[in-house]
């Protein structure tokens, strides 16, 4: 056992290792890390001398630590506001009646437009800032938004931007079929081919995507025209993942299991038949109770068919301007339990080690075991229930990125 720069000792320990039992709990546990990462995470007692020799030690006093909180699902990169459309649908407009009147996704497009990459990078820190004070260490960010070549590669520049200023891993996702913009009305397949396609080789070639995503809804776009998009992202060799069966059922989920994308998200309509598919092909569920809650959903996504057939189930903000302006993964995880039915266990490994295996990065983050990156996060909480229980509390004592105190 190598060194370590620093240990985190006399601590309890989430590790949400999938070799053990629940949560992985470890009492009276250390963590040692060197050069950013995890080399120990178990009980103090077999901690080896030499590992302890020369290292930092910090205390914990007993306090937990889990994996750093990771968002899975965002598209935090946006300019302004959608609270006209709170309004409306506080009178009673539904989604698809305001989708269709000109606002939902559509509405936020010529505010991003008009914004520069500095004005994006600007309004969108707040919205960071306030995942990291609660201990979050990986955020997705997707584009689309801009709907254009040029504004969908600025707000990948300016995702890009936000983890080269704060210190957080950035997964940033192609979303350009997110929607059809007001000039490619009725012709959803020109703009796929005009815009949709030529923004994700440029937004390729220039590094800056991860993952390719898109909407799959009678609002947005059909199973066929998204395999348009994902035979494109397989050429490019990208990882896709879908906006699925939120509204209706179109097989959306079942669609991305065929293309054995990362994940589907959102899910309320989705059935066995899709349950099992993502099983059979290790697509994530990636639940959204943000949106469920923001626009008075009333059909809850299949958690007892995701759990029958052994469907990985995350959990995330779906932070967006106009159906979830969230920006608590501790109040996404209790409306995990209270609106769906999630467990605390699950709900936990939900924004961890399910949520990393939701962005194709299990092997890097997600559990504390040795060899993975020491993002951490240190809880003034007496048990992990705590953090799924708490409304509007932050127990966070530290955040920890790749082994530094990062806390802001």
């Amino acid at each position: 056992m190598a060194k370590g720069d620093c240990i985190w000792s006399n601590a309890r320990l989430a590790t949400l290792d999938p070799r053990l039992a629940g949560l992985g709990v470890v009492e009276k546990a250390a963590v040692a890390v060197r050069d950013g990462r995890i080399l120990f995470a178990g009980p103090m007692a077999e901690l080896p001398s030499e590992t302890l020799a020369g290292a930092e030690t910090i205390d914990c006093e007993g306090r937990w630590i889990t994996p750093g909180l990771i968002d899975c699902h965002t598209h935090l990169v946006h300019a302004g506001n959608r609270a006209r459309e709170f309004e409306m649908r506080l009178a009673g407009a539904s989604y698809e009646e305001i989708a269709r009147a000109g606002g939902g996704i559509v509405s936020s497009v010529s505010n991003v437009r008009a914004a520069s990459e500095a004005d994006l990078v600007r309004e969108s820190l707040p919205r960071l800032d306030t995942l990291l004070s609660e201990g979050a260490t990986t955020v997705e960010i997707k584009s689309g938004y801009g709907l254009t070549v040029e504004d969908e590669l600025k707000m990948l520049r300016a995702a890009r931007t936000l983890g080269s200023v704060r210190d957080v891993a950035i997964a940033a996702t192609y979303l350009g079929a997110h929607a059809t913009p007001v000039e490619y009305k009725g012709r959803n397949d020109a703009f796929l081919r005009e815009v949709v396609l030529p923004g994700l080789e440029a937004a390729h070639s220039e590094g800056l995507v991860d993952a390719v995503d898109g909407f799959c809804e009678g609002i947005a776009f059909s199973p066929d025209e998204m395999r348009l998009v994902f035979d494109k992202a397989r050429a490019l060799d990208l990882p896709v993942k879908l906006h699925a069966d939120q509204l209706s059922n179109l097989h959306g989920a079942e669609l991305a299991a065929g293309y054995k994308a990362m994940s589907a998200d959102h899910l309320e309509y989705a059935d066995e038949a899709a349950a099992a598919s993502m099983a059979n092909s290790g697509t994530v569920a990636v639940l959204l109770p943000g949106a469920f809650y923001f626009i008075r959903e009333t059909r809850k996504p299949p958690v007892d068919l995701f759990r029958k057939h052994g469907t990985h189930i995350a959990l995330a903000t779906d932070c967006n301007p106009g159906t979830s302006p969230l920006t608590s993964l501790l109040l996404t995880m209790n409306m995990g339990a209270t609106l769906f039915g999630l467990t605390v266990e699950e709900c936990i490994a939900g924004v961890t080690r399910e949520a990393a295996r939701a962005l194709g990065k299990l092997n890097e983050i997600g559990t504390l075991e040795a060899g993975k990156a020491a993002d951490l996060a240190v809880w003034n909480i007496s048990e992990p229930a705590e953090l799924v229980y708490r409304i509007g509390f932050n127990p966070l004592h530290a955040r920890i990125r790749a082994g530094r105190d990062a806390t802001l």
